[in-house]
């Protein structure tokens, strides 16, 4: 959904360049989405597609180049931030509270990711495909106007996937901002490619 205090979202990237220790992983890298677009980054495991997302969402600085956001952000990426000590509902509970998530909303979320029967079981027994559903639960009571999501299809099954995939599409259709670091295909209508490897130093 798209963030109410961002009714023009962008993401622009110029000249952004990554380093790691001695190895410059991309450079030269332009980027421009404005509400309803989406672009995939596709290309190898290391190539840098988890290091940009970071850039992009202001968790780090580029080594070169710059960033510029109108709109609240949302990360989705291997780390779930959900307390594995907590049941799923509890867990939840703290970021609807810090996110402001309706609670009919949050319901709705659950009930579609199919995880409404999984909020007494505490998060650490959850299998991959069970947190990353529920990170998407997060995701969608940010509100956030820009969605990062870092290999969202990870430990998903073929009927999730195509969820992910729909929500999305939703996201974009609402005026949202996709960017989707994916080794795997991703099916959304009109969606850009962005291959990494032509930005290799």
């Amino acid at each position: 959904m798209q963030d109410s205090h961002s009714p023009y979202p962008s993401l622009v990237a110029r000249g952004l360049a990554c380093r790691r220790g001695d190895r410059v992983l991309f450079a030269g890298l332009d980027l421009a989405l404005t509400g309803g677009q989406a672009v995939q980054l596709a290309g190898a495991n290391g190539i840098g597609k988890s290091s940009l997302m970071r850039l992009l969402a202001g968790l780090g600085q580029p080594w070169q180049g710059s960033v510029e956001r109108q709109g609240s952000v949302g990360l989705l990426d291997e780390r779930p931030a959900l307390d594995p000590g907590q049941p799923l509902g509890r867990a939840l509970d703290f970021w609807a509270r810090i996110d402001g998530a309706a609670q009919d909303e949050a319901q709705a979320a659950q009930a579609r990711l199919g995880i409404a029967e999984l909020l007494d079981v505490p998060v650490r027994y959850l299998s991959t495909g069970q947190k990353k559903r529920a990170a998407l639960a997060r995701l969608i009571g940010q509100r956030a106007a820009i969605w990062l999501l870092d290999e969202p299809l990870n430990g998903l099954d073929t009927a999730a996937c195509a969820l992910v995939e729909a929500l999305a599409g939703e996201h974009c259709a609402n005026g949202g901002i996709c960017l989707i670091a994916s080794h795997q295909s991703f099916a959304l209508p009109g969606m850009a490619v962005v291959h990494m490897a032509e930005y290799a130093a």
